[in-house]
């Protein structure tokens, strides 16, 4: 069969390219933006590409148009596609019905954690010999891809709570039909999608109605929107994980001081073994739980999944070093929620003490533009000693004024300027944390090489 994929080049759509590919189809694809690392990680596979959605990509004449949900009314390819009344599907359905069906599928749900849970979870599989399949919006240490077709029966993947097409606008996670079912957290999000988290605890709702009684739903004990949602229906038995004293059928007795990098895994209060690694944060050791109890309906026992979770490498973009210059260090994070921002300055700060950390934000994602969680930000921001912030000029909502009670908020305008303000005011000793669900326009790496040029000014003559 040959398949055609519109928005290929997002990590999503380029998962199923992958493992299209690997299952002997034909693709090809096309996006906006076709450039590296997808584009090279694509081409390797041999699968070609074309810029843009031109109408004339569908003189391929493929057995199927898959559309991604970038992709809307309007498009010249999405409207020469209806007009000639070719066959489309969404990239959600086609995984379901092409490679999900008659496999055990662990699905992650949740507002955070998706990405990390999912990849210990295909992780502790893989070091258990099952081989599973997986997919995964981001790049797992363990592994050298973001997806992979894998060994029946187990496929790990990231049950994504967006919307699905412009023509299917369920979540994705209602087309996987899981057998074990995550259920990280919940929170409002998505602004651009949904009117309210009651509208988002119904798609949550929606899962649970796919996921059969003789199957598992792992769900975080101590987060209160989950319990309103399992409130409405669940017709599945669950399993439990959590940190507050509440009886949690999965714990943790975090080591003080360790900034949660050493913690003993509990099952049902006993004991089962010691984490001792690289990550750090308490939300890590949730994430590590769930996906210790997931890895158990596959028959991976706990003892095997901690000796997997001490091996587990982290993923990108998830509090990452991208470099020290000059003893200043570099981080990329994608937090981009307050939640999740909170949660990451809380980790780095719990790590380096009274160092100083120069958060760096991004208000990117549609949420954030559209101005729902502003007041939230700044409390979020709280634990960073200063703030840079781009701030883009159809932002739509008076930023500054938002976050007016940080003791030291900066801004900047474009990127070069924002890495050459943090550069020039940066110090030896200081943490650097990037944050942003998007490249950023490279500021990463325009902000070490700002750094360098700084260091080489500065050298005795």
């Amino acid at each position: 069969m040959h398949v055609h994929i519109l928005g290929i080049c997002g990590t999503f759509m380029g998962g199923i390219a992958a493992i299209a590919k690997a299952a002997g189809h034909r693709v090809t694809g096309s996006d906006r933006n076709v450039y590296p690392p997808m584009s090279a990680q694509l081409e390797a596979l041999g699968i070609d590409l074309i810029q843009g959605y031109a109408a004339g990509q569908l003189n391929l004449r493929p057995d199927v148009v898959i559309v991604g949900n970038a992709l809307s009314r309007g498009a010249q390819v999405i409207e020469a596609m209806l007009d000639r009344g070719m066959p489309y599907i969404s990239g959600p359905q086609w995984l379901a019905e092409q490679v999900l069906a008659n496999r055990h599928v662990l699905a992650v749900a949740g507002t955070h954690g998706k990405t990390t849970t999912s990849s210990m979870l295909a992780w502790i599989l893989e070091h258990a010999g099952l081989s599973p399949g997986f997919l995964i919006g981001g790049v797992p240490g363990n592994f050298d891809a973001t997806a992979r077709l894998g060994a029946q029966p187990f496929f790990v993947i990231e049950a994504d709570e967006y919307d699905t097409a412009f023509f299917d606008k369920r979540a994705k996670f209602v087309h996987y039909r899981p057998r074990t079912a995550v259920l990280n957290n919940l929170e409002y999000d998505h602004a651009d999608i949904y009117p309210d988290v009651a509208a988002i605890r119904n798609q949550f709702n929606q899962l649970l109605r796919t996921v059969p009684a003789s199957g598992r739903v792992v769900v975080n004990a101590d987060d209160a929107e989950l319990a309103t949602t399992l409130g409405a229906g669940c017709w599945t038995p669950r399993e439990t994980f959590g940190l507050a004293d509440g009886g949690a059928d999965w714990g943790a007795h975090i080591e003080e001081g360790s900034a949660a990098r050493r913690f003993d895994v509990l099952l049902r209060g006993q004991v089962v073994g010691r984490i001792d690694w690289a990550l750090q944060g308490a939300h890590n050791v949730m994430n590590a739980l769930a996906a210790a109890a997931a890895a158990g309906r596959a028959g991976v026992t706990p003892e095997r999944c901690v000796l997997a979770l001490n091996a587990f490498r982290g993923v990108r973009r998830r509090m990452e070093t991208r470099g020290v210059v000059g003893g200043v260090t570099v981080y990329d994070d994608f937090a981009h929620h307050p939640t999740a921002i909170a949660a990451t300055l809380g980790a780095l700060r719990a790590a380096v003490g009274v160092a100083r950390i120069v958060a760096v934000l991004e208000p990117r994602s549609n949420t954030m533009r559209l101005g729902v969680h502003r007041d939230k930000l700044a409390a979020a921001l709280a634990p960073a000693d200063r703030v840079w912030f781009l701030q883009p000029p159809d932002l739509g909502w008076d930023l500054p004024a938002a976050v007016a009670q940080l003791r030291d908020a900066r801004y900047a305008d474009g990127v070069e300027a924002l890495a050459r303000g943090i550069a020039e005011d940066a110090a030896a000793g200081d943490h650097v944390l990037v944050m942003s669900n998007g490249g950023f326009g490279g500021l990463h790496e325009r902000l070490l090489a700002d750094l360098r040029e700084r260091a080489a000014r500065e050298l005795p003559r």
